[in-house]
């Protein structure tokens, strides 16, 4: 999933940036409000962190022309400013949720995660495809008939980053085919993306840590021309 924090602190983007790169979300990070409206024109995200004091386009001006042009992308706010007035302007503005600095990093992950469930992501507790389960929350996948560990619980499949991510896009979108470029543009940052051939190799390891689970090797086809998707059927 892609998020777009739009933040001018360094102290805080950066190592906001790097958690959420952690929690498996790929991030571009905007240094004030006309460079955030540029990426949300060109890409699709599907979340915003705001900050509300920014230079150029304010947080609540941009949220405004998010929803004025029809961006119904979910959005965060975060301030530094706690009274009930701003609170309003960022919720009148459109903004989803309002987190007030400093925050908890846990808190605002939680928060993440419950616009997610609610935005246009639809997400899921537990994602399963055939005998997978894939946890959001923990981003593990575990696979029916593996050995369990020795206190009984199947182990977690052993996925690098973008491994798991790729899986987590399929099995959100079982009915789709994604190309090479769609799965770029969703999994990496718009500033690190690499060529198409990156995503040929990591659906390899996928596949082959899926076989070794005992999923079909075709478990993620190939449509020929298209991309890939979960096998049908």
């Amino acid at each position: 999933m892609k998020i777009l924090l739009v933040e001018d602190d360094e102290r805080i983007a950066f190592p906001l940036a790097e958690a959420l790169g952690d929690q498996n979300y790929a991030v571009d990070v905007a240094e004030d409000g006309e460079l955030g409206w540029d990426y949300l024109d060109t890409y699709t995200y599907s979340l915003v962190l705001l900050d509300v004091m920014l230079p150029r386009l304010s947080g609540i001006q941009l949220c405004q022309r998010m929803r004025q042009r029809g961006l119904q992308t979910p959005v965060l706010m975060l301030t530094a400013r706690d009274t009930s007035t701003d609170k309003v302007l960022g919720l009148d503005a459109g903004a989803d949720d309002y987190v007030v600095k400093p925050f908890d990093l846990q808190e605002l992950l939680a928060r993440i995660r419950a616009l997610l469930r609610r935005g246009t992501v639809a997400l899921t507790p537990v994602l399963v495809w055939s005998a997978l389960e894939l946890d959001p929350n923990t981003c593990q996948v575990t696979c029916e008939g593996q050995d369990p560990a020795p206190g009984g619980d199947r182990l977690p499949l052993p996925l690098t980053p973008k491994e798991y991510q790729i899986l987590e896009l399929l099995m959100r979108n079982p009915q789709r085919t994604f190309s090479r470029d769609d799965i770029l543009n969703h999994l990496w940052a718009t500033e690190e993306t690499p060529g198409a051939d990156t995503v040929k190799v990591h659906i390899r390891g996928l596949r082959q840590k899926l076989t070794a689970a005992g999923l079909a090797p075709d478990a993620v086809e190939t449509v020929y021309g298209l991309g890939y998707r979960l096998k049908q059927g």
